[in-house]
């Protein structure tokens, strides 16, 4: 397992590395992203342009500037490239923050809300799935399908909205979405989590994966019941229960762990609508003002962030197969 590890670890280093260059090449070195003509505005001067240019550091060899690149968005507070300051045009265009240090303070955020959404998606997809797919063309499984296909076919921007109107701004059930000021770091999110302010993104983003989770169980499980191994086990005299949960689900989760590192990836990377009509200052809603004054180092960064969690979470998906499916192995 150890050289299973390092070989993936470095493959997960090479895609990193290709993400950034290319990142790094579009918007840094191409014509139509030359960050000293930004930085100096719209009426100006070659002169003011070129200065802007040494200034930052793109008048040095590309490797030198792709150095700088990665040294200014490494989200790390402490790391030890910060022991000189990086001199690159990494900085905000709207208020001047470093970009790694503007990731650093709204990743709890995102974190809190994906992993939360996650927990409760499970909570309901898996149950619902299972129940279905053993009860196949039962009173429960017509319903459990009803609520997967109202799921997948309801647009997360207006369900949203929904739960704002009813639950906070007519019932007064739970109390105002966003984060409250001083609230810092993951203690921060962490306390408006308990407060019950990420409870209305929870739900929001967790119906519509439940809905899908539950449909995919479902499918998954009744084929891996058709399997030859669980007639096998049904052979044996062993009881209905213990083959479905022991044998049959087994197999049947799988794809549900791919999924599942897939989607928490996309959603630590940034879930823009919930985080935007709730109002969380996540990655997201960073994202999305980010596009909308152009400011293109906050894209960058969100960008990188983004493919290293996406990265991440594959590493994850890939080592947990094994304890999920005996079939798989390390090699």
């Amino acid at each position: 397992m150890g050289r299973y590890l390092i070989r993936r670890s470095l493959f997960l280093l090479l895609v990193i590395v290709i993400v950034s260059l290319l990142t790094f090449l579009i918007f840094v070195k191409l014509p139509a992203g030359d960050p000293a003509r930004r930085a100096v505005g719209r009426t100006t001067t070659p002169e003011q342009i070129e200065n802007a240019r040494k200034a930052f550091g793109l008048d040095k060899p590309i490797y030198v500037q792709y150095w700088r690149f990665l040294r200014g968005f490494i989200p790390l507070p402490g790391f030890w490239l910060d022991a000189e300051p990086p001199d690159g045009p990494y900085y905000s265009y709207g208020n001047f923050v470093p970009v790694k240090e503007e990731l650093a303070r709204r990743l709890p955020v995102t974190g809190i809300l994906a992993i939360g959404a996650a927990v409760v998606w499970l909570l309901l997809g898996i149950p619902i799935g299972i129940l279905s797919g053993v009860r196949r063309r039962s009173v429960a499984d017509r319903a459990a399908m009803i609520f997967a296909i109202i799921g997948v076919s309801m647009p997360i921007f207006w369900l949203a909205q929904l739960l704002l109107y009813f639950f906070w701004f007519k019932l007064n059930l739970v109390p105002e979405s966003g984060i409250p000021i001083g609230y810092n770091g993951w203690g921060g999110a962490m306390r408006a989590a308990f407060e019950g302010r990420f409870l209305l993104p929870w739900v929001s983003l967790a119906y519509i994966n439940a809905a899908f989770y539950a449909r995919m169980v479902r499918g998954n499980l009744i084929e891996t019941m058709n399997e030859d191994y669980i007639r096998t086990a049904r052979a044996k005299g062993l009881s209905e229960r213990r083959v479905i949960y022991k044998h049959g689900l087994r197999g049947a989760l799988t794809p549900v762990v791919t999924m599942l590192g897939l989607d928490v990836g996309l959603l630590l990377g940034g879930a823009f609508i919930t985080e935007t009509v709730f109002g969380l200052p996540g990655i997201g809603q960073l994202a999305v003002l980010s596009i909308g004054t152009n400011d293109f180092p906050m894209v960058m960064g969100v960008t990188i962030l983004g493919a290293f969690i996406i990265a991440i979470a594959n590493l994850v998906v890939d080592v947990a197969y094994a304890f999920l499916d005996p079939r798989v192995r390390y090699t």
